[in-house]
């Protein structure tokens, strides 16, 4: 027997409770309103009305209530049905690779020069599909609040020495000089790891969606009780229509397809987790020409030492 999909029968659910609650207790509260303006005056008719009122303030009250819980629902059973239809069609590329290089294998096809090549081949495409599950457990992990971050004193201008760094690894192609502007002495409490994932994330983003003059810059600044890493490029930007959905697993926005640039479609949505996960904020601007992604972190405030305040008193 199959089932139709969650979020028809939530909707259906929605359809049931309004004819089943909300249509008799608009009718309950009419007769209620009648009690109380059109019945003959008594202190009986007013505490009938009084009560037949209350409880059909009460039952509309749990109408909304429900209604938005099930709307939520709907909206979950839609997000994991999309999450359940891109992982399918990343998964299905490797997969489909590894299983020809398999039959080509098995059925004798290749000659033994070439199978050193397919067994490489397939190699590497299973370590491509290992790395893409892996990926997508850790960030189930980051989302569903299953990482534990660690709690240690940030540096933010070694932390974005850190990222650099590892930009300018992952770029070794075609190198790109990052222009940073840091304030110094600006300290945030968090996991270091993630906080370099993050800030790495957005810079390899800002690369990848850039022409051939990539302008990208990174600055840090305080912003009172908060700190705010800003990273810039002069890409095509970000269509106000996909601003929202970038965030989510193995989505790409229409840049993406046009250029044909790299990826699953996982950073963004790394990125937003790991700034969550410390209690922060992620803010995009964007337009034709510029896109700037802001994290913003709570300022960690040390107070100065009590013999440090001591010494200069007396000097």
């Amino acid at each position: 027997m199959r089932f139709p999909p969650a979020n028809l029968q939530l909707r259906r659910a929605q359809v049931v409770l309004m004819l089943a609650v909300l249509l008799p207790t608009v009718m309950m509260t009419g007769i209620g309103i009648i009690l109380l303006v059109i019945g003959e005056p008594s202190f009986t008719t007013a505490i009938l009305g009084v009560l037949v009122l209350g409880l059909t303030g009460s039952g509309i009250t749990g109408y909304i209530l429900v209604t938005i819980f099930v709307g939520k629902g709907a909206s979950l059973a839609r997000v994991q049905n999309d999450f359940v239809s891109s992982v399918s069609h990343e998964l299905r590329t490797p997969l489909t690779s590894i299983r020809l290089l398999i039959e080509s294998l098995r059925d004798g096809r290749l000659a033994d020069s070439d199978r050193v090549e397919v067994l490489g081949l397939l190699g590497r495409e299973t370590e491509r599909l290992e790395a893409l599950v892996g990926k997508v457990l850790e960030l189930s992990r980051l989302e569903s609040g299953g990482h534990v971050y660690s709690r240690d004193r940030v540096d933010v201008s070694s932390l974005i020495e850190e990222s650099i760094a590892a930009f300018d690894a992952v770029t070794l192609t075609r190198p790109t000089k990052i222009s940073s502007t840091i304030e110094p002495g600006l300290l945030t409490t968090g996991d270091r790891s993630t906080l370099v994932r993050a800030v790495l994330n957005l810079l390899t983003n800002a690369w990848k969606y850039t022409g051939d003059d990539k302008q990208i810059t990174i600055r840090a600044q305080g912003a009172g009780r908060w700190i705010e890493i800003i990273v810039a490029d002069n890409g095509r930007g970000i269509e106000r229509t996909e601003q929202r959905a970038i965030y989510e697993q193995f989505n790409r926005g229409r840049a993406a397809y046009d250029t044909g640039a790299p990826g699953v479609g996982l950073g963004l949505a790394f990125v937003r987790a790991i700034i969550r996960g410390h209690k922060g904020k992620l803010i995009l601007t964007s337009r034709p020409g510029h896109t700037e992604f802001r994290i913003r972190l709570k300022r960690r405030v040390e107070l100065e030492p009590v013999a440090a305040i001591a010494e200069r008193a007396t000097s």
